[in-house]
């Protein structure tokens, strides 16, 4: 089995909601990347990647470029054996890890079809029925997002994630906080993110105002450095995000106090391959994961989902429902989200069959 051809299409995803988060980030319409790897035996694998602007040193119209830069090692290449492949991949190329998660997923999707098995059985094995989901709340008035909190938290939804700082406000920061808190009771999970848009001083205000409240801390600050220190000035327990994206980010966050749970997006360190690696690394450490990825349709979403399907519930803090939050819906066949929780596609492969009426033409094709 060979690859012989490589076909790339941009596709606007719209969010059902402008999505606002601190430093000016927005997700209203992104565009995703998604890619299909096939070869010379019919067997064809998806992959995507879906950067939001400013959010991480990624750029969607620089993901076709690097793909034809690696048309060389990959066209006439056999696709199986989907590490070493990308460890060619990356002698030949260093870098550009969020474009090299699309060829990484749909490698790994072509794998599973020709074994014959769902992504999660070559991932480590089934390890959880189905998944506890997260709901994203965007930032904008107080009482609003007590209301999305209260209308998630009645359709089954037992774990939110608060966006702060869209408006500079460290006291609106503390209300978002109460009013959500409130809002869903005693229990659930709430933990409030600033993607590395608050100041030290601005976060720990906001954390030392809210440590009576159960509530976790995410990325306030850009370094882990910084991270660690409002750790330590509020007590409170943190989540890394954008700051963790590889294998040294990790160790230098728990050796810093502050990792009490990272998130594990696919595109950041390069697709499931070093997410894999970087999920049972966090296992021996004993932190807590929500696997993810920054953006995508159903072909990304899928990919998460086998890779939290495959980890252990002890490490296993979330998911998240990507899909869920955008159109068009790339793929008919995908999952949704059930009493707050979602079970990985269980075809072979990703287990999601996308409809090329709703992708077009394709705008690159290689081989």
């Amino acid at each position: 089995m060979k690859i012989n051809r490589i076909s790339l299409w941009h596709l606007p995803l719209s969010s059902h909601e402008t999505y606002h988060m601190a430093d000016g980030k927005t997700c209203d319409t992104v565009e995703t990347v998604i890619l299909r790897i096939d070869t010379d035996s019919g067997v064809s694998g998806w992959g995507e990647v879906c950067p939001i602007p400013h959010y991480l040193p990624a750029f969607a119209r620089g993901v076709a470029p690097v793909v034809e830069a690696l048309c060389p090692v990959l066209i006439r290449a056999d696709p199986l054996g989907v590490e070493a492949l990308m460890e060619t991949v990356n002698r030949h190329l260093q870098g550009h890890v969020y474009a090299k998660s699309a060829v990484d997923m749909a490698l790994w999707d072509i794998t599973g079809k020709v074994a014959g098995l769902p992504l999660y059985a070559l991932l480590g094995g089934r390890a959880v029925e189905d998944m506890p989901l997260y709901h994203s709340i965007t930032c904008v008035a107080p009482d609003e997002m007590a209301r999305i909190a209260s209308d998630a938290f009645d359709q089954g939804m037992r774990q939110f994630q608060v966006k702060l700082g869209a408006d500079a406000d460290w006291q609106a920061d503390v209300e978002r906080l109460h009013k959500v808190r409130e809002a869903v009771g005693a229990g659930p999970l709430v933990y409030g993110d600033w993607n590395c848009g608050a100041s030290g001083l601005d976060a720990s205000r906001v954390g030392r105002a809210v440590a009576h409240l159960d509530v976790m801390l995410e990325q306030p600050c850009g370094s882990i450095a910084e991270c660690a220190r409002v750790r330590s000035a509020t007590g409170l327990p943190m989540k890394l995000d954008e700051s963790a994206h590889d294998f040294a980010s990790l160790m230098e966050g728990h050796q810093s106090g502050c990792m009490d749970a990272v998130a594990l997006k696919l595109s950041k360190f390069g697709g499931l391959s070093a997410a894999r690696s970087a999920r049972d690394i966090c296992l021996q450490l004993g932190t807590q994961m929500c696997i993810e990825c920054t953006w995508g349709s159903d072909i990304t979403t899928a990919a998460a989902l086998h890779l939290a399907a495959s980890t252990p519930a002890r490490g296993l803090m979330n998911t998240c429902d990507l899909s869920h939050y955008v159109a068009p819906r790339v793929a008919p066949d995908a999952p949704d989200r059930r009493n707050g929780r979602i079970a990985p596609p269980e075809g072979v492969g990703l287990g999601v069959t996308p409809d090329l009426s709703v992708l077009g033409t394709p705008d690159f094709i290689w081989n």
